[in-house]
């Protein structure tokens, strides 16, 4: 089961990549909702994003644990989710899809509250997931008024 959990954590080893590990892990997000979106719609990308979240939490839980705790940078299932949640306003276009990566980078990265105080006050898995959905919501909030703003 360890196995499994780390290899959730660091999505299929995308979190092992060098260099902005948390970047490589929102990109890799992106054509997965794409397919998911053209699958299934809003409601299939939802779906999928409550369970990354889920499963995610324990995975990061277990793998923390194992790595001496914190948010290890190599976990970046929390960027799935935030980067899934921040697209579900949209439908898939490369236009929305860039604007909605650069949007959840910036406010990952950027961390405002109550973001910052996610990422410093609630520990273990569900702490490094909250973060990312904070973000994702922020980011998502965006998101959807350029798509109203684009809209014709």
């Amino acid at each position: 089961m360890n196995r499994f959990a780390k290899l959730i954590a660091v999505f299929f080893g995308i979190g092992r990549l060098p260099w902005a590990p948390g970047t490589w892990g929102s990109l890799a997000a992106l054509p997965l909702a794409w397919g998911l979106h053209l699958w299934g719609g809003a409601p299939a990308l939802t779906v999928a994003t409550l369970f990354v979240f889920i499963l995610g939490a324990w995975a990061s839980s277990v793998y923390a644990k194992q790595s001496g705790g914190g948010d290890p940078s190599e976990v970046v299932i929390d960027e799935v989710a935030g980067q899934w949640l921040t697209l579900l306003v949209v439908p898939p276009n490369l236009v929305l899809y860039g604007a909605g990566f650069l949007l959840f980078r910036f406010f990952d990265i950027l961390k405002p509250w109550p973001v910052s105080w996610a990422d410093r006050r609630i520990k273990g898995g569900v702490g490094i997931m909250v973060d990312d959905i904070l973000a994702g919501l922020y980011a998502a909030i965006l998101l959807a008024a350029l798509h109203y703003w684009l809209a014709p």
